[in-house]
């Protein structure tokens, strides 16, 4: 599964640029499936994922060729399965992502179980619920069966702003007879590219960026070039990187339009960053304070739905809390699974009290020494390479097939900026 040996307690300098974002590669790439000519996408990440989920596309029957580093092209004109292969669907929750379209386009789907990071339960309720108000019925059993003889459009209310939930149901209303109109929608970043994908593509969507999203269906989607958003979690997790190694890092064309509560839950842990042109300069040198709130009470750092702080960065504001003064709360509210890695960090002597599967309180700094540690999903692990490379002596993270899932040749690309880092394989 591989390793990485990484030296530690080294300052870092120079210029990195966020990938595109995974999260909108991947329901960008099941929106192909419901066009009638090609889609080229561009800034498309080379990572894990989104090979697995092209390797799941393909075997529906469509054309997929990389025409470039980082640009794919999906020619959905072969499709004929309107079946996920069980394998391929348990190796990545993104194969939810192709309930929609397919339904939408064959009226009939049948999806195994997805698989995906471990980091609690993850509820599918609100995608059947959304499609059930498109006229479907849903079967579960061993696999999930999706059925409608018309898709028709509906005013709908999900029962949580689920991105996933929202991304299925935004793809089979595109196709779906008259008016749907989506509230209390998701809208974060990789749902609004999803949006501007398929309007591209001869889709009616409307209300893109607010939690009501209106849809007019059509009755057929063309071909279209798009360009995925830079990843504002890569961002945040460069942000982290540079606080916990004390560097100043530039973070070239970072996505500025989608970070104010990235930056204003960092600002809290004392991290600055400033703006120049295009670029987020990240200020990571010298001590950072924990801001108290009001009152000298204990602040804290917590996820919600968009535009809310990132659940995706939590990971990466708890390890950066280690090595800032003073005391915080780190409040994860969407995964109940998520902190269990904390007792890596322990290990290499973070002061960090779990106090329930959502809550730790930590109180820094404190100095970290190099440990063996095992990535046990995508953020925990870049999580535990940011703290190995602020840490004193040598690290080895195991599985780091979990990190370049979500983070693209991330060990290349952070030796460019000085980190002593290398890939051993077993």
């Amino acid at each position: 599964m591989g390793t990485f040996r990484v030296e530690g307690g080294h300052r870092l300098k120079g210029r990195i640029r966020p990938a595109g974002n995974k999260n909108s590669a991947l329901p960008c790439l099941a929106a192909t499936v419901l066009a009638s000519e090609p889609v080229t996408l561009e800034n498309v990440p080379r990572i894990r994922d989104v090979e697995t989920f092209l390797e799941i596309v393909a075997s529906l029957g469509a054309g997929v060729s990389w025409v470039g580093a980082n640009e794919v092209t999906v020619d959905p004109r072969g499709i004929q399965a309107d079946a996920v292969d069980r394998e391929m669907a348990a190796r990545i929750r993104a194969s939810l992502l192709l309930a929609g379209p397919l339904l939408a386009r064959f009226g009939h789907v049948v999806l195994p179980p997805p698989g995906g990071d471990v980091i609690g339960r993850r509820r599918m309720d609100t995608h059947f619920l959304a499609f059930e108000a498109l006229g479907a019925t849903v079967s579960l059993d061993r696999d999930f069966t999706i059925t409608a003889v018309a898709l028709e459009g509906a005013d709908m209310f999900l029962d949580e702003p689920s991105v996933t939930g929202t991304e299925n149901a935004v793809m089979a209303a595109v196709r779906a007879r008259g008016t749907t109109r989506i509230r209390n929608s998701a809208s974060e970043p990789h749902v609004q590219d999803l949006c501007h994908l398929l309007n591209a593509m001869g889709a009616r969507v409307r209300g893109i960026g607010t939690h009501v999203l209106e849809i007019e269906g059509v009755d057929e989607l063309h071909g279209a070039r798009f360009r995925i958003g830079s990843d504002h979690i890569e961002t945040g997790s460069f942000i982290g990187l540079a606080a916990v190694t004390g560097s100043e890092i530039t973070i070239e064309g970072a996505p500025l339009e989608h970070l104010d509560s990235t930056l204003v839950g960092f600002r809290r842990l004392g991290v600055e960053c400033s703006v120049v042109g295009e670029d987020l300069v990240v200020h990571g040198e010298g001590e950072h304070g924990i801001r108290q709130d009001a009152f000298g009470h204990v602040p804290k750092v917590d996820d919600g739905p968009w535009p809310a702080f990132p659940a995706d960065l939590t990971s990466i504001a708890l390890v950066t809390a280690t090595q800032c003064r003073g005391t915080v709360l780190i409040h994860e509210k969407m995964f109940e699974s998520r902190m269990f890695f904390t007792d890596k960090l322990v290990g290499m002597g973070a002061s960090i009290i779990l106090c329930d599967p959502h809550r730790a309180v930590v109180v820094g700094p404190a100095p970290l020494t190099g440990q063996v540690v095992e990535s046990p999903d995508i953020r925990a692990g870049m999580a535990l390479l940011i703290a190995a490379l602020g840490a004193e002596g040598t690290s080895r993270i195991r599985n780091v097939r979990q990190i370049e899932r979500g983070y693209e040749r991330i060990d290349e690309r952070l030796r460019a900026l000085g980190a002593r880092i290398e890939r051993e394989e077993p």
